[in-house]
């Protein structure tokens, strides 16, 4: 089991190091696959030991091999990031049990997490939310929360009532910003926030929404303020609000049932249990409750 871990950590960093191809070109509007990578400043092709992810940004010391230019450190932290979420979402979905419906389950984490990986970097970067990235995560998570009804419903019929509380969580998610973009006339936030609103929505379901809102805008304030205090922003400095959102999804998503607190803070836990966690469970898209129920 160990070894299954380790394997799909080192896979993580490997898509990492794509991903950050992607983000690079992407900004660029040149093609992902057809040039070969190479440094960007003296365009030096690089040899295949220079594109061990992690180890080849720690040999090299952080520098061009040729030019001696110093590595974005966004290179290797990409690359570790995507190797520990892949991590995360094996370690927590898919080792309870084999069946199709989990591997499919897990692959469709593994890939929106990608996509939530490159908004993230994207939007830290160039305070833009890249619409060839945003639109192909949400058709994903669309198709695939409605065949997930099927999954939830013992494989019968679409079930109907569920398929509309899921489109109703996107909406939710999206009008949310919306209204918050219309108010503000776009200077609080973009109508890219309103699209990872509802993607959030599609992905969480309702009362998993709220939670993940509530966390973004915490941690959101949070880094504003300590940001300001530190004077390295001021009032009217413009802070992207997509990283937020993606971290908060995260977050959400892996550690949304609470679990990990019944040792850590056994009261927290218990005012949870009582309050949060039914109405989190019964908003939960069918996906998550089919996976959830039978990975106990």
């Amino acid at each position: 089991m160990v070894i299954f871990y380790i394997f799909f950590f080192i896979l993580g960093t490997v898509i990492g190091s794509f991903l950050n191809v992607v983000i690079l070109r992407l900004k660029n509007k040149k093609s992902i696959f057809k040039k070969p990578s190479h440094c960007p400043f003296c365009k030096e092709k690089l040899k295949w030991y220079e594109l061990i992810p992690i180890i080849s940004f720690v040999l090299q010391k952080g520098r061009c091999r040729k030019c001696k230019k110093k590595i974005s450190w966004q290179y290797p932290l990409v690359e570790l990031a995507t190797g520990l979420l892949f991590f995360l979402i094996i370690f927590n979905w898919a080792t309870t049990t084999h069946t199709y419906q989990f591997s499919i389950f897990s692959v469709f984490l593994l890939l929106i997490s990608c996509f939530l990986i490159i908004i993230f970097v994207y939007d830290l970067k160039y305070y833009l939310v890249p619409d060839k990235i945003i639109y192909p995560a949400i058709v994903i998570t669309l198709l695939y929360g409605i065949q997930s009804s099927r999954f939830a419903n013992a494989g019968a019929i679409f079930n109907l009532q569920s398929i509309f509380n899921y489109l109703l969580a996107g909406a939710i998610g999206g009008t949310f910003f919306l209204v918050i973009f219309l108010i503000s006339r776009g200077k609080w936030m973009g109508l890219g926030d309103v699209k990872i609103g509802v993607l959030m929505g599609l992905l969480l379901g309702l009362s998993h929404l709220f939670i993940a809102l509530f966390l973004a805008f915490l941690i959101g304030g949070t880094v504003s303020i300590i940001l300001l205090v530190l004077k390295k922003k001021a009032l009217k400095s413009e802070i992207p609000l997509g990283p937020f959102l993606t971290g908060a999804t995260f977050i959400t998503l892996l550690c949304g049932d609470f679990d990990f607190l019944k040792k850590e803070n056994k009261f927290l836990y218990q005012f949870l249990l009582k309050y949060h966690l039914p109405l989190y469970r019964e908003g939960l898209p069918d996906m998550y409750k089919y996976y959830s129920y039978h990975r106990k």
